[in-house]
């Protein structure tokens, strides 16, 4: 019996890199202050071995631009959503580089910035809120975004050790 859990544990430990992997999804705006703020965005995504989906960047679709974004926020900031929202993972906008532009567009002057979005898939059309933190403290719902799927970009193939050489 000990020797079947240690199989089935190293089976796991090895497969769980192997199962992750990275994806690029592309979304179309699908209204008009979608489209007067970001005219398209790229989610980068990885998979996880269940299946779990966590976003670590957003990238511009039709200019030059991403920032990157963390997992995790105040719950605040999924309390202020608009009634009806079922949107529910906050993402935390980092403050450098684009990241400070992107939160400047989304939440006009605002200490912080954060994503809050549903379940991301393939195929599926994906609602985004920003949300925001201004210096009294108080939280507030900045702008809805909504998207249309588009397709998922396709990374060229990786070069073997051998084609390196």
């Amino acid at each position: 019996m000990l020797h079947r859990m240690l199989a089935v544990l190293t089976l796991v430990a090895i497969a769980t890199p192997a199962a992750a992997d990275t994806r690029y999804l592309a979304f179309d705006p699908s209204d008009r202050v979608t489209t007067a703020l970001t005219r398209g965005v790229t989610l980068e995504v990885e998979r996880g071995w269940f299946g779990a989906v966590s976003v670590r960047r957003i990238i511009s679709t039709t200019a030059r631009g991403s920032a990157t974004i963390a997992r995790g926020g105040p719950d605040e900031a999924r309390r202020v959503l608009p009634e009806g929202a079922s949107e529910s993972t906050v993402y935390s906008l980092a403050q450098e580089g684009d990241g400070r532009g992107l939160a400047r567009a989304l939440c006009p002057g605002a200490d912080a910035a954060f994503l809050v979005l549903g379940r991301v898939r393939a195929g599926r059309p994906i609602v985004m809120h920003g949300a925001g933190r201004w210096p009294d403290g108080a939280f507030r719902h900045c702008v809805t975004l909504s998207y249309d799927y588009r397709g998922e970009w396709s990374l060229p193939p990786r070069a073997s050790a051998a084609e390196t050489d």
